[in-house]
């Protein structure tokens, strides 16, 4: 996994279409905008994870 240093206003480009642009910091967060096409499925990894857990909630 590369690691990049970023500043507010820096920018990372992946591929030939996707750009991911560093909004700014407040504490720990990072705000991040992300540039991609459409049909280029953007979600957050936590909430992947919780459609993998098993559901608990009916028993």
């Amino acid at each position: 996994m590369p690691i990049l240093d970023r500043r507010k206003g820096e920018s990372i480009i992946i591929g030939d279409d996707i750009k991911i642009t560093i909004l700014g910091r407040s504490g720990e967060e990072v705000r991040i905008g992300i540039q991609a096409p459409k049909n280029i499925k953007i979600i957050r990894a936590e909430l992947t994870l919780k459609k993998d857990l098993p559901n608990t909630h009916n028993k």
